[in-house]
């Protein structure tokens, strides 16, 4: 599979024209009456068909035909999008979608959407195709006038396989036409360029007004082309003549003089070429080596930077200095190319909630925040599994039903948030629902009857409800098509894991729960600050790094048990690395104190010192190793050595932990 392979091609195209057709029928459900949606959702239904027919997926231009000309209906005000005719046309993009990755699968089920289509459109049960007529057949008496159709197509147009006999083909079908080929761009032939269209055409059409079939032959190349369209007279209509006066700017102008005229063309041509230009498709695995390979040139080039330290060859500092700067900006830029906006992801799951909405009888309506929040497009990709999962689950088990909800005094309708924001070095991603929160009692007695926990056993209602990740442990009292089986929430636990994030969870009876997945930026390449502490050395994720103090001296012994700092008159509990790690040699007379924060709080760190801020690849720590929490990876030094990446989040949650325990041993 490459992207040389046309159809191939044309599936990923198609997968982003069908998203955008789904969010588009979700958002002319809200507003059925908005007529850019309907436009855009006619222009995707006509791309898919068009490019279907190129690309020789027949069965996909056959399908999508009927629709649409629905929509094209719609378009024209001859109907209404209704929800009905919404509904359909979803069932009918997931059948587009089967067709397009499947398409030896058939059409199974085609048919039947088809003959909904009939009913919905037609209005009965025996309602004929909904076929398209350009031509005036049945539509009563209409004025037939004559036309000139003048165009020339964008520069661009044959590179992208615009053949211009097809285009003419069509508009021959709108009506008795006349084609004259215009000549007078083509240039002398030393400086003629094979793939750039200067030949320009003049069509006189006979036909009622043929503006909106025009505009649909040349929906696609409409923004870079000339194109001008005029009532003729009958006599003006028998002359052979190339172009017309009010035509005279765009057309008349000479292939070379060019004065004003053949400008604005110029700059015209200029922005779809700008807009072609500007984005490029790659195949992930391609960005997945280009940064392995950086992460490989960031290792060694703190490598060289080490050596250049250590010697007293300025030219080698130079070179070192210098190789540090391209590579610090080659990192920045090749991960960034890896990031990806998360609305990309959220957008997903209005389709699902829609489903489960009208599946369930639940009035929800869906929430999204934070759709510019950028992840690695790694992380975006593993974690649409978990997400439906979460969300399902909002809406199965979290919202009650529109009843119970007003005899509870809440708004029938539930709601389902999904939010996304920058917390440090992570993202936190939260799912919210406004139901009826969990409920321990039950959670606690199921876990006692799946083993889980004793009777005896004494837990907060925070511990309580994690018991919900545990495998195969569910409160449904009946396994559904949607839950029961205890699967999701350990898929994302098991996956969160995996990304080497954390999950928070809170619930209030009757206001409904929260669960936030807190994830780090990147899994790639991080700035980091490199610390010592005894003879072991440490990165700390410098997003998370708030400031670095001193260790007041004699601070030990007037803490009596209490590790906290005054900084700028706020207590921060700090942690000592050393009693951490069971570092046993000797500390440093003049410890530092790195001042680390997330969500949670802050905590300090306390280390024996701090070396420097370095570029941070990171490497997966093994599987032995994965049960340490203190560490998120470890990354390569310039000197060959290993250095373990702290996992500030959990250190937080440790020192505030601490900070939990001596508040209640104080009160």
């Amino acid at each position: 599979m490459t992207l040389s392979d046309p159809a191939e091609t044309f599936r990923q195209e198609a997968r982003e024209l069908l998203e955008q057709l789904e969010s588009n029928l979700l958002d002319l459900e809200q507003n059925p009456g908005n007529s850019d949606l309907i436009n855009s959702t006619f222009r995707a239904l006509h791309t898919v068909k068009g490019s279907g027919a190129m690309f020789g997926f027949t069965a996909v231009a056959e399908f999508v035909h009927e629709f649409e000309t629905a929509f094209d209906r719609v378009r024209k005000g001859e109907t209404e999008a209704t929800p009905a005719l919404i509904g359909i046309a979803l069932d009918a993009k997931d059948h587009i979608h089967r067709l397009i990755e499947s398409p030896q699968a058939g059409a199974a089920g085609g048919e039947a959407i088809l003959s909904a289509l009939r009913v919905i459109v037609g209005g009965g049960e025996g309602a004929a195709p909904v076929v398209a007529s350009m031509a005036p057949a049945e539509a009563g008496p209409v004025e037939v006038g004559r036309w000139r159709l003048t165009f020339y197509l964008p520069s661009d147009a044959l590179v992208y396989g615009t053949n211009p006999l097809l285009l003419l083909d069509e508009l021959a079908e709108i009506g008795p036409s006349t084609i004259t080929a215009l000549t007078d761009r083509i240039p002398d032939l030393d400086v003629i360029e094979a793939e750039t269209p200067y030949v320009g055409w003049q069509v006189d059409i006979t036909a009622p007004d043929p503006t909106s079939a025009i505009d649909d032959v040349f929906l696609f190349l409409r923004d870079g082309m000339e194109l001008t369209l005029e009532p003729l007279a009958d006599a003006a209509a028998e002359e052979p003549a190339p172009v017309e006066q009010p035509q005279a700017a765009p057309v008349a102008e000479a292939p070379a003089a060019a004065p004003q005229a053949p400008k604005k063309p110029a700059e015209k041509s200029e922005a779809p070429e700008r807009a072609a230009t500007s984005s490029l498709r790659v195949p992930a695995e391609r960005l997945d080596e280009l940064m392995d390979r950086v992460g490989e040139l960031v290792i060694a080039q703190a490598r060289l930077s080490q050596i250049a330290a250590q010697s007293s060859d300025l030219n080698l500092k130079a070179v070192a200095e210098e190789l540090e700067r391209l590579s610090s900006g080659l990192r920045d830029t090749t991960m960034g190319i890896r990031m990806v906006p998360i609305g990309s992801l959220f957008s997903r799951f209005r389709r699902l909630v829609h489903d489960l909405s009208h599946d369930l009888g639940k009035p929800i309506e869906f929430i999204t925040a934070g759709e510019d929040t950028e992840l690695d497009k790694t992380m975006i990709e593993r974690l649409a599994d978990p997400l439906v999962h979460l969300i399902r689950n909002a809406v199965d088990h979290g919202l009650e039903s529109g009843e119970r909800r007003l005899a509870t005094g809440k708004p029938e309708k539930g709601t389902v948030r999904l939010s996304a924001v920058y917390s440090g070095a992570e993202v936190a991603i939260s799912v919210t629902d406004d139901g009826a929160g969990l409920d321990a009692a039950r959670i606690r007695a199921k876990a006692e009857e799946n083993g889980l926990i004793t009777p005896e056993t004494k837990l907060t209602d925070a511990e309580l409800y994690h018991l919900i990740f545990a495998p195969g442990f569910s409160t449904a009292k009946e396994v559904t098509s949607l839950s029961g089986r205890g699967v999701g929430m350990d898929v994302v636990k098991r996956t969160i894991d995996g990304l080497r994030g954390t999950i928070d969870l809170t619930s209030r009876p009757g206001e409904g729960t929260t669960l936030t997945l807190r994830l780090p930026l990147t899994l790639a390449i991080i700035d980091g600050m490199l610390v010592r502490v005894g003879d072991g050395r440490y990165t700390i994720p410098l997003a998370a790094v708030e400031e670095c103090v001193e260790l007041p001296e004699g601070i030990q012994a007037a803490a009596r048990g209490r590790n906290f700092l005054d900084i700028r008159g706020a207590l921060v509990p700090y942690l000592r690395l050393r009693e951490v790690f069971g570092t046993r040699e000797p500390a440093e007379p003049h410890q530092k104190v790195v001042i680390v924060s997330s969500t949670e709080g802050r905590v300090g760190l306390v280390v024996d010192q701090i070396i420097g801020n370095n570029q941070t690849v990171i490497k997966q720590l093994s599987k032995l190793h994965s049960d340490i929490k203190s560490f998120s990876g470890a990354t390569i030094l310039g000197d060959g050595s290993v250095a373990l990446i702290l996992d500030t989040a959990h250190l937080v949650a440790a020192g505030q932990g601490y900070v939990d325990r001596n508040l209640g041993r104080a009160a």
